[in-house]
């Protein structure tokens, strides 16, 4: 059987292709290959970027409170390198810059608007899946990696965050292409300290992208490496040991600047409550996300670990009750049942076959995320899972080239027609939770799952062509499901900083609840939802988008809050706003601005930008979201007061009073009905020497309140 035999190097071939120059090579491929492998891999790419791009404007600024950053990097390189949220470095994002860093060039290069935020996501979409065919085709043939391509790309969370300006996108590439690298270090001794090089430049960058989850499947592959790796065991360790420094120093550099940078000439650390950058790394997006303690966070923090805790029943089944099933548990039984399968198959293979390598690889990559997402007890969103995709994907293409081999041995047939039949009773099942939607297709996932698996069951029996037949059938049954969600997700925009892919009434949007732990509880507790509301908001006129609706109580934008397109979006197009009330308080639930900001009217614009080049911040408001709407309106620094919750304590009333003195700002910009000071406090908002409800109440003694089109400001240059 050759998947489990060590692979041999390519024939060098006698002649060159046809045509010569870089153009030829490129689309021909490799002299050895079928006619038709390069072809369909260029095919699979440039189907990939047409589904990500298209209709990519709906979605405006998408989370604009990274959009705001991207924004402030595009103007101020001080910004850029901080992931500052202002050009004027009032405070960090609660994350470090590097998935920033992409976008802020791309405006620096092509201006502000929502393509040139959003497409630098896009590509790495495809480059993620170009790099996971590479890895996968490299050891289990053009086939199977065409398959895990395909898997990553139709998978409905991974077409809504690489459409979308979190830092997801990033991380996703930079996993696969560690895993990538690693794979080439286990094929043979030399030149294998160079890959675990590469594997770790590209872990450091990542956990410059999202912290400590860049880390997660680090033991895996580690221990992979050491058992399996060609050579002598202290070359092996000391491989790990060059990839380790190279990971410590390319995540290293940026800590140790902004650890050493004097706090005085820097922005304030997002997230952090001590202005430490390690303090939130380990903290707040440490252990915090872990054991549900996080303080600063959403509701307060100090929400313990354990099961029924605010953002849903931990355990087992949390990947695949109703809030995430949707999201990415598609194909998740299948990948489960073929790593055991491969596994299987692989056992008595030598100590250093690269299949059984690879299975392990990508199944220790999947089972340790896995394990962290379904019990982590802290803030958990459902498009985190997207870092699962690709090492899902892989183990689907991987685990059907091996049982395709081995399809006359029993055994195999019956594990391929088993996994199909499961694969096609679970799609059924996942789109039976939106039954008004599409209620045609669960049956026909259904049907041709059956058909396709009793095809299987004789594949090595009958001629080669009935049972391809079987198999394609089979890969069509377990892809439409998701397939159908993907056209769902990129045909509607998504706004804010909760997003779910699928159709309206799935995953978060639905608020089922059901066995596992559904979202709806949890987030009326940390939100004060009445009843059952949505996480994330939909502007005014917008209906039927994926995941999301209208406040609770409804409600219509105050006269001065009209949407407003950012530069090259189409007017009418969705941008994130919300209904909210005065000064752009939430209309209804009250959450000040936490999920999305406010559409910006154009009287509320014009007065920002009034003698603008004065200030320092053309205003200042409580809460990241509703700052960085009145900055990417105006494109001026707006300061954040208490970052992204507005519980961070920066700044604090002596340093607020200290820049009002000194005229560096000039408007405070009410958050909550009355002056803010009401949202400050729900939303856990000050801290150690300040904090925003005290800012709030200092400004609402001192100075003018005025409305300007429907919204509250203070002329913080008027004192009454």
């Amino acid at each position: 059987m050759t998947t489990v035999s060590n692979p041999a190097p390519a024939p060098v071939p006698a002649h060159a292709p046809q045509g010569s120059g870089r153009l030829a090579r490129l689309l021909r491929g490799r002299a050895d290959d079928a006619p038709w492998v390069r072809p369909a891999f260029l095919g699979l790419l440039a189907l990939t970027a047409v589904l990500y791009l298209w209709n990519l404007s709906a979605s405006g600024y998408a989370n604009s409170f990274y959009s705001a950053a991207v924004q402030a990097g595009g103007e101020s390189w001080k910004a850029f390198f901080f992931g500052s949220l202002d050009a004027a470095n009032a405070i960090t994002v609660d994350k470090p810059p590097a998935a920033l860093w992409p976008m802020a060039l791309s405006v620096r290069l092509f201006g502000l608007g929502s393509w040139q935020i959003l497409v630098p996501e896009v590509l790495m979409g495809v480059g993620t899946v170009a790099v996971l065919y590479a890895a996968v085709r490299r050891r289990f043939g053009a086939g199977a990696g065409l398959i895990a391509g395909a898997v990553l790309a139709l998978t409905p969370v991974a077409a809504l965050m690489f459409r979308f300006n979190n830092p997801d996108a990033l991380l996703a590439l930079l996993m696969t292409v560690a895993v990538y690298c690693v794979l080439r270090a286990l094929e043979r001794d030399r030149g294998a300290a160079r890959w675990l090089v590469w594997a770790g430049v590209a872990f450091g960058f990542a956990f410059l992208a999202k912290t400590l989850q860049a880390f997660l499947i680090l033991p895996p592959l580690a221990l992979v490496y050491v058992a399996c790796a060609p050579g002598g065991f202290g070359r092996r360790l000391g491989g790990l040991a060059l990839g380790g420094l190279a990971m410590l120093v390319s995540a290293g550099w940026w800590v140790a600047l902004v650890e050493l940078w004097p706090a005085s000439s820097r922005p304030y650390v997002g997230g952090s409550q001590d202005n430490s950058f390690l303090e939130l790394t380990f903290g707040y997006n440490g252990l915090g996300r872990i054991n549900g303690n996080e303080t600063g966070s959403v509701g307060g923090g100090g929400r313990g670990g354990g099961q029924g805790g605010g953002w849903g029943e931990t355990g087992i089944g949390r990947m695949f009750n109703d809030s995430v099933g949707g999201q990415i548990s598609w194909l998740l039984p299948a990948a489960l049942l073929l790593l055991v399968a491969g596994l299987v198959v692989t056992w008595r293979a030598p100590r250093t076959d690269t299949a059984r390598s690879a299975f392990l690889v990508w199944g220790g990559s999947l089972l340790i995320t896995l394990a962290v997402f379904s019990f982590m007890a802290g803030i958990f969103h459902e498009y985190y899972t997207v870092a699962l995709a690709p090492y899902l994907a892989a183990l689907v293409g991987m685990g059907a080239a091996v049982l395709w081999e081995e399809r006359t041995r029993l055994l195999a047939s019956v594990t391929l027609a088993g996994t199909v039949a499961v694969t096609a009773y679970w799609g059924w099942s996942l789109l039976g939770r939106t039954p008004e939607w599409q209620p045609w297709l669960r049956w026909a996932v259904l049907v041709a799952g059956a058909v396709a698996a009793l095809g299987l069951l004789f594949a090595g029996r009958v001629d080669r062509r009935l049972g391809l037949g079987a198999a394609g059938l089979g890969l069509a049954a377990g892809l439409a499901g998701p397939f159908a969600y993907t056209l769902a997700t990129v045909d509607a925009g998504h706004q804010g900083s909760i997003v779910t892919a699928g159709p309206a009434g799935a995953g978060f949007g639905g608020m089922r609840g059901g066995p596992g732990g559904g979202r709806d509880g949890g987030m009326r507790m940390l939100y004060g939802f009445p009843g059952g509301g949505q996480g994330q908001m939909q502007p005014p006129g917008q209906t039927g988008q994926a995941g999301q609706g209208r406040m609770p109580g409804g409600g219509t934008p105050p006269q001065g809050m009209s949407p407003a397109a950012p530069p090259g979006v189409p007017a009418g197009a969705p941008q994130g706003g919300m209904t909210r009330g005065e000064g752009g308080g939430m209309g209804a639930g009250g959450m000040g601005g936490l999920l999305n900001g406010a559409n910006v009217g154009a009287q509320a614009k014009a007065a920002l930008l009034a003698d603008a080049g004065d200030y320092t911040w053309v205003a200042a408001t409580v809460g990241a979201q509703n700052a960085a709407s009145y900055q990417l309106a105006t494109e001026k620094p707006v300061m954040a007061i208490g970052g992204f919750n507005g519980s961070d304590p920066s700044p604090t009333l002596a340093q607020f009073k200290r820049y009002v003195s000194e005229g560096r700002i000039h408007y405070f910009i009410g958050s909550g009905e009355g002056g803010g000071g009401e949202t400050g406090a729900r939303m856990g908002g000050g801290g150690p020497g300040g904090g925003n409800s005290e800012i709030s109440a200092w400004v609402a003694e001192t100075f003018r309140k005025i409305s300007i089109g429907g919204a509250t400001f203070y002329d913080l240059t008027q004192e009454k």
